[in-house]
């Protein structure tokens, strides 16, 4: 019976575990807890809006919230489908700014997404291995060689750094940061 209960304590000791380290990755972000649970709340409703409309839409678009902002990324294959994706994602409760950066086109494949993924965790390590730079507050998404930054910079030095970072790993085209300033309540320059 020990042995039993024990057994099933370890579940739930695992699941504090986890739970205790996602709110001390949140409590380290510059958003902190409250926003952070908020963004979370916000990607599941627009999640399920998604789902609720088109399945394919969760497969083929990408999101990242950010503070209630919301960059979108992906290919799609219809105007109407990176329209109903932006549509969709702006009725989620909190959501302060859609940022559509979704793409009219045919999907590049396998080789491309591969690419797109090597690009974002290069950026990724090399952010969480600078010590000029506080990587928990970026989000990064790759898209066809393109480089999208949201988030939280401490300085215009620290967002300077990121964005030549990511300039300079082979196969990116471009950078687009919609990365905000700490302090500044502004919305970033796209």
């Amino acid at each position: 019976m020990l042995v039993l209960a024990g057994l099933s304590l370890s579940g739930c000791v695992g699941l504090a575990v986890g739970a205790g380290a996602t709110v001390g990755v949140a409590a380290s972000e510059e958003r902190g807890i409250r926003a952070a649970a908020n963004d979370t709340a916000i990607r599941a409703e627009i999640n399920n809006y998604w789902l609720q409309h088109n399945v394919d839409m969760m497969q083929k678009v990408s999101l990242q919230v950010h503070e209630g902002r919301v960059l979108l990324t992906g290919v799609v294959q219809t105007s109407q489908h990176r329209s109903d994706a932006a549509r969709l994602a702006g009725q989620a409760a909190g959501v302060v700014e859609v940022i559509n950066e979704i793409e009219v086109a045919d999907g590049g494949g396998v080789g491309e997404f591969a690419q797109d993924t090597w690009i974002s965790t290069q950026l990724k390590a090399r952010m969480i291995f600078d010590e000029q730079v506080q990587s928990i507050n970026y989000s990064v998404e790759t898209v066809r060689g393109i480089v999208y930054l949201l988030g939280v910079a401490q300085s215009q030095a620290e967002l300077d750094r990121v964005t030549d970072i990511a300039r300079n790993l082979s196969y990116v085209r471009r950078v687009v940061s919609y990365v905000r300033l700490k302090g500044d309540p502004s919305r970033p320059r796209a």
